[in-house]
Formats: C-alpha cells, structure tokens, sequence
C-alpha cells in the first residue's frame, strides 16, 4: 500500500469517498434487485393462492347444492365446472391452471414430476399448500399447489362404486381410481403455473432506470461533498503546510493565514498563527539580544571571545582580535584552547562544569597564560560564563592582562 500512501490527500479522500459509495450503491443494487424480486414471487403467491381457492370453493360449492344435474348435463359436473372456472379466470392471463391428481383418470392430467413430488409432500401432511420458483426451458416459473380434500359431498360420488349415481357408474366402472375416496383424504391439487420471466424483465428495466437515477445522484453526491470537504478540509491544510514550507525555507515568520470558523481546521489554523507571532517575537527578541551582546563585547574594555563547547571561537571583539594579532576573520573558527598554555586542563575543567549541569559563571582564574601577537606567553585573568544558544551551550572568555596591573593576584 506504499503507493496509496503516497499519493495526495484530495486523491486519498476520493478514492475512499468513491470506493465506500460505490460499496453502497452496489450492495443497494443488489439488495434492491433480491428484494424486488421476492416482493414479486409474494404477490403473485397471493394471486395464486386466490385462484386456487376460488376454483376449490366453486367446485365444493357444486359439490352442496347439485343433486341429479351432471346426470343430464356434463357441464355441472363439480370438477368441470371448477376446470372452466379456473379458464375463465386466467383467460387473456399468462397463469396456467389446472386440477391433478395423483389417481388421475385422464393421461392428459398426469401430474408432472414436481407436481408428483409435492402431491406426495401434501398427502403426508407435510406442507399445506406448495410453491417454488422453477428454472425451465423459457425462464423462471412460480409452480403453486393448492390441496384439495375430499368431504362427504364428494364420497356421494366417489365413495363406493356400488353408492355411486348411475352417470358415475356408467361412466368409470367399477375398481377404477375414482372411488374409495375416505373423508379428509386429500384427493388432488390445484396447480397454478406462473412464469416470472416477464415480470422479472419489468422489474430489471424499473430497477435501470433507478439505477440510472442513483447514480446520477451518487455522483452528484461525490462531486458536492468532495467540493465541500476541497473547501473546508484540504485547502486550509494545504495552506498550512504551504506556510510552513515557506517558513523553513526563507526562515521568516510573519505569513498568517486568515480564520474562515473556530471549527478544528479553525482551531488548527489559529494556533498556527499564534505559533508564528510567538516565534515572529522570539526571533525578534534574539536577533536584538544577539545585536546588544555583540555591541557590548564590541563595547569591552577587554579582549572578549566566545567559543563553542569544542574551542571553537565564532565571535571576538578588537581587543580580541589585537591580542592574538588575527583578523577578525582569521580568529573565527580557531582553537581556544590552542591560545591558552594550560588550555588542556581548562577544556577538562570547563567540561566538567557543564557535565555536571552547572549554569553561568564556569570558572575565574588568578592567571591563565595566553599566547599573545608576537608569540610570547601573557599572564592573564579569565573570566567565563555559559549560556545556551539554539540548543548549543556558548562559552564566553573575558580577559584582562594582568601585565597591565602589575603582579597582583585576585
């Protein structure tokens, strides 16, 4: 992943911005697409179950009020009746409906094999009613049973042979499967055929168009938030690390950016401001600091140095720069200690000091040796103090020739 990590932060927020929204968008397309689809196989479940009842209430209703009229009309016959029925209502329709049985008495009606299947889940009492949606040869198919239960106004005819109305038993004779039917047994089904393919192709033509429509709100979406968070987020950081580039490269720090809130990217761009009016002012401070220090060793009476920790001498003043006969720009960078006979012992004495944490006056000395311009060895009272500089600890030598007051000692 190093190279999202290096990408920009207005790239980072939208390839996470796009990549969660087009998460969403496709888990809603698909939640949406199951969705629909199960509504759609509900309803026409519902639509199904309706017709079967209707058609298994006529039949039964036949069934109740008919005495001896199938006898002179076949038409009245209770499943005739329910057959044409079941025609009626799903005329002009793409439902298939029909009434089978596993004792069918017409080839034509031989229940196929998942019909079979659930007649036998329906005769075991397993199920009350069956659907499924099926795969075939044109699509998908809602397949729906209905049971259909055999009462006392259906034994009038298919009870016993020998109970039968004369038309019956003129019509089936005697051991055929239409008889010996017992109270409660379940006799058939109402079977209800319902291809889907079609619907299904309404529902995903519905579901483009809102797809489309989605997307060209997701977009819209994406386009806002990330002019938003562009705005509020990214472009006020971008200035602050724009300011403080500039500020380590040029080392000035007078750049303030303007407060558009006091939200958190408010807040960060206020304490940046007040960080660069706090280093503005200590800048400041130090560069006059640093002028007084420099005109008061220039100022000295004495000869006046300062060097680093390691001997390194990085200001003097004229008094300095006449005792050892250098040039200003030939003493900078020399070795103190190199100046100092016992120069050895005071680094160590001088180390030790600092070692040990102690500030301001280092050490005095009742004579230090130097070695001045014309190469002889100078008795001299030094003075030093430290002081820190930019994390760096200073060392400042202040030296006065004692030759100049005799031989006394201090």
């Amino acid at each position: 992943m190093s190279w999202f990590t290096n990408l920009g932060i207005t790239i980072k927020f939208n390839i996470i911005l796009t990549v969660c929204m087009v998460s969403l968008f496709i888990f809603g397309a698909i939640y949406g697409y199951h969705r629909q689809q199960k509504l759609i196989v509900a309803g026409e479940v519902d639509n199904a179950r309706i017709i079967a009842r209707q058609i298994i209430e006529a039949r039964e209703y036949m069934s109740l009020v008919l005495t001896d009229e199938p006898a002179r009309n076949y038409n009245l016959v209770p499943q005739v009746v329910a057959t044409r029925i079941a025609q009626r209502i799903t005329k002009n329709t793409s439902y298939y409906v029909r009434q089978i049985s596993l004792r069918f008495r017409n080839p034509a009606n031989r229940p196929d094999p998942y019909e079979e299947e659930q007649l036998r889940g329906l005769a075991n009492g397993s199920t009350k009613e069956s659907f499924q949606v099926i795969q075939g040869a044109k699509g998908e198919s809602l397949r729906y049973l209905f049971p259909m239960m055999a009462d006392n106004s259906c034994l009038e005819c298919h009870g016993s042979y020998e109970s039968a109305p004369l038309f019956v038993r003129q019509r089936f004779p005697k051991g055929h499967p239409s008889y010996n039917y017992h109270p409660g047994e379940i006799i058939g089904a109402v079977s209800v055929t319902i291809p889907l393919a079609e619907l299904f192709g309404a529902m995903s033509v519905n579901l483009r168009h809102d797809l489309i429509i989605r997307g060209g709100m997701f977009l819209l979406v994406l386009l806002v938030m990330g002019y938003v968070i562009h705005q509020a987020v990214i472009n006020p950081i971008s200035l602050v690390a724009r300011s403080i580039t500039l500020v380590a490269r040029t080392g000035t720090f007078s750049d303030r950016i303007p407060q558009r809130g006091k939200d958190e990217i408010g807040q960060l761009i206020a304490a940046f401001n007040e960080l660069m009016a706090e280093l503005e002012r200590k800048t400041e401070q130090s560069r006059e600091s640093g002028e007084r220090y420099r005109n008061f060793i220039r100022m000295a009476r004495s000869a006046v140095v300062t060097f680093m920790e390691d001997g390194k001498i990085v200001i003097s003043n004229e008094k300095a720069e006449r005792l050892f006969g250098k040039s200003r720009q030939e003493i900078i960078g020399e070795d103190f200690y190199q100046l100092i006979e016992s120069g050895g012992r005071l680094r160590e004495k001088i180390g030790a000091r600092l070692a040990s944490g102690n500030d301001g006056m280092i050490v005095e000395t009742r004579e230090h040796r130097v070695r001045g311009s014309s190469g002889d060895w100078r008795p001299f009272e030094i003075a030093l103090s430290a002081s820190k500089s930019e994390g760096k600890t200073m060392i400042t030598a202040i030296l006065r020739d004692m030759s100049e007051q005799g031989s006394r000692r201090i």
